[in-house]
């Protein structure tokens, strides 16, 4: 990735029909609707016996380091809403050998943001862990490639080198292999790649995954030596994995499962879910300023790139039909049952087994969002619609 260079072209270009039938609404979920009574399965909370904080301290560790992913979080603290629901919040950022659940099953924080298989695999190896938000409703993983190597669904990467980050972040890419037919070890290159798109700029690499709101956006500003111009949408092909019918839960909110009966620290998790969900809904309305609160907090990323991803992690979390961090019990079983079932080169599944069932609640979600429907927040977003956004040479 490239920082702080002058922008001498740029491109409009949105991802919005990449994730069209992700962000459409879903008749068949089976999350339970916010505010509408608890659900038969997950950790069951009484959330009548939750007493409310007033000033707690509190600390959230991020799984990365600071970016528009984690806008929510910063524009609560920016705007007051984690102090107004009684807590004084530390954000701590994340990076590559931060592991966010290890951070909240030793107590170094209270809460946690953490893609839901690397949490449950934590929890199977003994920390109690429990999903209590889920923020990011749909994965926003792809495989990126260049049109002329005619790569449009999974069963197109048969004979192809396709680039993966390893760390539990390859399991989607086996999924699809397996739904197509495919046997990775036989009808695939798998190359280990940098969370970069250097491989696929160079052509070492065939389709290179990606995030929507980070890497896709590297090739995006990156200049196509060919015209002179930076690349366009009009160049690539993306494999959305949500779209292939293999995405994983990503982005949750993680608590303590022990802590949970507990009446402070219940009140405290309502609380921080309350403030977090106000901080994404206010940067689903206000995008600028929150790509702008980001910046603020020293991201490494430029302010073009910022507003990518702001806008496209908000194509993540809204709309909300069931309301927004309330979790979807199919969406949670399809990840359950990838994570237990697909195996990687070496045999390994991310799950040897399912979790129990108190790996997850809707209780505290449930409550914190009843709480700002009553302050007459938007916890469903349905009108929300994306933003086509301007990106520069290098992300500046």
């Amino acid at each position: 990735m490239r920082h702080g260079r002058v922008a001498k072209m740029a491109a409009v270009v949105s991802l919005a029909g990449v994730l069209v039938a992700a962000c459409g609404d879903d008749n068949s979920s089976t999350a339970t609707t916010a505010g509408g009574g608890g659900s038969s399965a997950g950790l069951k909370v009484d959330v009548s016996k939750c007493t409310a904080p007033s000033g707690a301290k509190v600390k959230l560790q991020l799984q990365w380091f600071t970016q528009a992913q984690f806008a929510g979080y910063f524009a609560a603290v920016d705007q007051g809403f984690y102090k107004d629901a009684g807590l004084d919040v530390e954000i701590v950022e994340g990076g590559v050998d931060i592991a966010p659940q290890k951070q909240l099953a030793t107590g170094a924080v209270d809460f946690a943001i953490s893609w839901v298989p690397k949490a449950l695999a934590e929890r199977e190896a003994g920390a109690k862990v429990t999903d209590i938000a889920q923020v990011f409703q749909r994965s926003g993983t792809l495989q990126v490639s260049f049109k002329d190597k005619n790569i449009t669904k999974a069963a197109d990467f048969k004979g192809k080198k396709i680039g993966n980050w390893g760390f539990g972040n390859e399991y989607e890419i086996f999924a699809a292999l397996s739904k197509a037919g495919l046997d990775p070890a036989k009808d695939v290159t798998l190359l280990q790649q940098n969370f970069d798109m250097n491989g696929l700029l160079s052509g070492e690499i065939d389709a290179a995954e990606a995030m929507t709101y980070n890497e896709y956006a590297q090739v995006l500003e990156a200049k196509n030596p060919a015209t002179g111009n930076l690349y366009t949408a009009d160049d690539l092909n993306v494999v959305s994995y949500e779209t292939e019918g293999v995405g994983m839960l990503q982005d949750a909110i993680w608590a303590d499962e022990a802590k949970l009966s507990d009446p402070a620290y219940c009140g405290e998790a309502i609380a921080f879910v309350k403030g977090s969900l106000q901080g994404w809904a206010f940067c689903r309305d206000n995008i600028e300023k929150c790509r702008d609160i980001v910046v603020a907090k020293g991201s490494k990323l430029g302010a073009t790139h910022q507003l990518w991803q702001m806008n496209e992690v908000n194509k993540l979390i809204w709309p909300a039909t069931n309301g927004v961090g309330v979790i979807d019990t199919a969406a949670w079983d399809r990840t359950i049952s990838i994570a237990s079932g697909t195996k990687n080169l070496d045999g390994k599944t991310v799950l040897t087994k399912a979790p129990d069932s108190t790996s997850w609640t809707n209780d505290i979600v449930n409550e914190a969002v009843k709480q700002l429907k009553a302050a007459n927040v938007d916890v469903n977003g349905s009108s929300f619609k994306p933003t086509d956004v301007t990106l520069t040479e290098g992300g500046a």
